[in-house]
């Protein structure tokens, strides 16, 4: 289970969804960007998905409410969510549609680059030597603590 709510009919400071903390003194909509994976635009979608009224703040949700929203993030295209709002689209292992939230996105970014490493692609390899991987141009820019100019004379 995702959710943890201790009591009803009391305003919460702090939820707990899907392994982050999400402010409960802000407006839904922008609380659930909190999470990793979720911006305002899929924040909003599943907030009208679950009618859930926007103008009530995080700590004001009720349990299914709250049950509501992690479903739906958690299976966005049970409910009607089209494949082009999801943020891994065509996976290269299974050439799902899903839409990767909190620890998810950063496992997946990290067995991306592990993919292209193993592979040899150009952007693995500019990956592996740390330099500018989306064709930035790199003579002066971008040293990085080494000394830049000329070394003076003595």
């Amino acid at each position: 289970m995702s959710v943890v709510v201790p009591d009803k009919n009391q305003f919460q400071h702090i939820l707990r969804l899907l392994n982050t903390n999400v402010e409960g003194k802000r407006k839904i909509m922008y609380s659930l960007t909190a999470i990793k994976g979720v911006g305002r635009r899929f924040s909003n979608l599943v907030c009208k998905k679950a009618d859930i009224d926007l103008n009530k703040r995080a700590g004001e949700l009720t349990n299914d409410e709250l049950e509501r929203i992690v479903n739906i993030m958690q299976a966005p295209s049970q409910y009607k969510i089209p494949n082009w709002f999801l943020n891994r689209q065509k996976d290269p292992k299974d050439g799902k549609n899903t839409h990767s939230l909190s620890n998810a996105v950063d496992n997946k970014l990290r067995e991306d680059l592990e993919r292209l490493k193993k592979i040899r692609a150009h952007r693995g390899l500019r990956h592996y030597w740390g330099i500018r991987v989306r064709g930035q141009h790199t003579k002066t820019t971008g040293r990085r603590g080494k000394s830049v100019g000329v070394a003076k004379k003595k």
